[in-house]
Parts: structure tokens; sequence; C-alpha cells
């Protein structure tokens, strides 16, 4: 017997989709059969590769990807790409809360504009995208959001991203219990380190010091995170919620 994820007919949202895990997540949903929104924030090149993308996709499916721009920081962008979503495909059944920023300093060196800016984005703005995607996603979907390992193990430097991940995972636990009685499921990944331009800027000793806590040797892969989500949305999860999934090669510190 085999399995086969079909989204046919089915519309995901993915933030911070023009680059890294996010850019991965709409291809692997796209191939299962959804129509997938690229948001992206507008800045530097983010709208060029996210339309980039797209076009790939398009190619493959016309019609299959739609960029979007929003900062997730900000609610009242945020409402007007769901309000879009909803004018432009009729709804949402996934939302993959990708989007996220680095700010890494110690506290004692942080500084109060790179707390809150982590803050606004990594946490404030995956409330956003979930208060205003409940407005417009259908009953029985899903959400899916990215936490991290850095919230379990406390990686030296990342206060404010730490925090907000550990909030995103909150998050999830809390609203998996507010939204089942519309059949809506909420769950959180926290991958370990994955090869992404992100992590390429890890100075070299400290990626080997890394690597040493991973029992199976290597960093992840885009991939084995979005396939992940993928799993979290399809029917093979349908009593999965609330929970954080571990994404890590088995580092426990």
């Amino acid at each position: 017997m085999s399995l086969v994820i079909d989204l046919s007919g089915k519309v995901a949202l993915v933030t911070g989709a023009s680059q890294g895990i996010g850019a991965q997540m709409v291809r692997t949903f796209q191939a299962a059969g959804a129509t997938v929104m690229l948001n992206h924030p507008g800045l530097e090149s983010t709208a060029q590769d996210a339309e980039a993308i797209a076009k790939e996709l398009n190619s493959v499916r016309p019609g299959s990807a739609l960029v979007i721009a929003a900062d997730v920081a900000d609610p009242e962008a945020v409402l007007a790409m769901m309000t879009r979503i909803r004018d432009t495909l009729g709804g949402l059944d996934f939302l993959i809360n990708n989007a996220a920023i680095l700010r890494d300093r110690t506290i004692a060196k942080m500084s109060l504009e790179e707390w809150q800016a982590v803050l606004d984005v990594n946490l404030s703005g995956v409330f956003h995208c979930c208060k205003f995607a409940l407005d417009i996603m259908r009953d029985d979907g899903a959400i899916v959001s990215l936490g991290s390992i850095s919230s379990i193990l406390g990686f030296h430097g990342q206060t404010n991203y730490a925090a907000a991940k550990a909030g995103v995972q909150a998050m999830m636990r809390v609203l998996s219990r507010e939204v089942a009685r519309r059949g809506i499921r909420a769950n959180a990944i926290a991958p370990g380190v994955i090869a992404t331009a992100m992590s390429a800027t890890i100075p070299p000793e400290v990626s080997k010091a890394m690597l040493q806590n991973v029992p199976l040797g290597r960093f992840g892969t885009v991939v084995e995170i979005a396939q992940v989500a993928l799993f979290l949305c399809s029917p093979l999860a349908s009593y999965v919620t609330g929970q954080t999934i571990e994404v890590n090669g088995g580092w426990r510190g």
C-alpha cells in the first residue's frame, strides 16, 4: 500500500518564503498540489527572489503560486494580506509561520532595538498572522509555526531569538486548544541547525563544535524541515496538535 499526500484544492500561505526553509516550504506544498502564497517583507532582494520562485512553480503548474508582500511585524499589513488572500483565493487552509530574523548579541551588549526587532518579527509576527488568518481559514485546516532548538538549548547570544521561539512554541500549544472546535490543528517545528544562508554565517570552529552534539553527524536540510511541515498539514497528522516536533538529528545538548 502506498500513501500519497494530495493537497489539491488547498491554499497554503508561507511567510518569509523568498529563501531558505520558506522557499522549500512553498516548493514542497506546491508539489503536493496546493496553491501557494509566497509572503516576503519587501526588503532588499526578497521581492525579486519570491517572484523568481513563483515563476519557477507556475511554469510547472500555471496559477499555482502567487506572491504577496507584507511585513509580519505590522498588524495592518498582515490584515491587508489576509484580506487579499480571501478576495483572490476564497480563503486559506494552511498557514506556515516561517518569517524570522536574527540580531545576535549577549544580553550585556544587546541594544533595546535589537531585542525589540526580533520579538516584533519572530513572536508578534506569528501572533498577527495567526489572529488574522483565523478570519479567513477554512475549518479542518492547519497552522505550523517554526520554533527552534535555540529555545531548548539557549545558544550564547540568542536571548531575543530563543525567547521569541519559545514563545511561538507556547503559542501553538494554547492556539491548538482554542481552534480545536473548528478542526484546525496548530503545531510547531523546532529545527536544529539547518543548512541555509543564515547558518552559513556560523564560524567554522563553532559549527564543528555543534556537529559533535548531533548523533546523525550532520546538519539538517531545508527539505527535511519542509517534509515535516507537509506531514503536519496532511491527513496523516489528523490527531497531532499542540505539539513541538524537534527535527534536530538527535541533538539533546
